[in-house]
């Protein structure tokens, strides 16, 4: 009997060894697995990574092209704008006539103005003050009415309907009358 009961606690040590032992190729496997979709997602982050710089760089380099073609395209208008100048100060130098050269400046300032059109600049007219497109320089007392713009230093301007340079004014300030 005590061989049996021997026999039977051998039994149950290989038993439990056996459980132990496989309980741990489960968890290895277990781990083994965790362990190669970890990688998996490592790789992933990785490449997303990299692939989101090229982008980014990528971007940076389209921007950089449109904002050069844009210039381009302004540029060029300039420069035809320069191949006039410079023929209206060839004929003023060659002893041109005052009157031929006004005509010849009066010429280059449509062709400006047209180019500023075409780009999406128009010129702010304003007959009465208006602080969110005009810069009062000078106020003088006036018999105009009050706020009304007497005379503009430098033109204002808008691209787009968005203003780009206010007009520098001089405002009128109507007098106080002691009426007696």
């Amino acid at each position: 009997m005590e061989d049996n009961m021997k026999n039977q606690n051998c039994n149950c040590e290989e038993d439990a060894r056996d459980v132990k032992i496989s309980e741990l190729e489960i968890l290895k496997q277990s781990y083994d697995e965790k362990r190669k979709q970890a990688d998996e997602y490592y790789d992933q982050l990785l490449r997303l990574k990299a692939d989101f710089e090229n982008y980014r760089r990528r971007s940076e380099k389209e921007k950089k092209d449109y904002l050069d073609w844009g210039k381009e395209k302004i540029l060029l208008k300039q420069i035809s704008m320069d191949d006039v100048l410079e023929q209206a100060l060839k004929s003023a130098k060659n002893g041109g006539k005052a009157e031929d050269i006004i005509i010849g400046l009066d010429m280059i300032s449509k062709e400006f103005s047209k180019m500023l059109k075409e780009e999406g600049v128009e010129e702010i007219i304003c007959e009465k003050f208006d602080p969110n497109l005009c810069e009062a320089l000078d106020t003088i007392e006036s018999e105009e009415e009050d706020g009304k713009i007497l005379e503009v230093y430098q033109k204002g301007y808008k691209m787009n309907g968005k203003l780009i340079r206010a007009a520098k004014v001089r405002v009128a300030k109507a007098t106080v009358r002691n009426e007696e």
